[in-house]
């Protein structure tokens, strides 16, 4: 499995941790438990709005310590291939 740093280089980030903060920050929008989050359902089908996502990505970047392409949502549509896009980007960026 593909293994990249957050920002802050405390930890080395995986599909599943980059899954759980991304889960975590869906439930928390949405009211709800993380187990209540399906990571193989698409963005949309949550019924978060643009806004919502933009912060999300936000945040996420600021997690992760670099950016993600504008596009990285509507190509990764769900929460599993998003995170497995962002460890794939990381180790072949060599992101820190």
């Amino acid at each position: 499995m593909s293994e990249t740093r957050n920002g802050s280089g405390t930890a080395d980030l995986t599909v599943e941790s980059v899954q759980e903060w991304i889960v975590a920050q869906v439930a928390a929008r949405l009211e709800t438990t993380p187990e209540q989050v399906d990571v193989h359902k698409y963005f949309d089908e949550f019924g978060l709005d643009s806004a919502d996502a933009l912060v999300l990505a936000g945040e996420l970047e600021k997690w992760l310590g670099f950016e993600l392409e504008t596009t990285a949502m509507w190509y990764h549509p769900t929460i599993a291939e998003l995170a497995a896009h962002i460890v794939e980007r990381g180790s072949l960026d060599g992101a820190p």
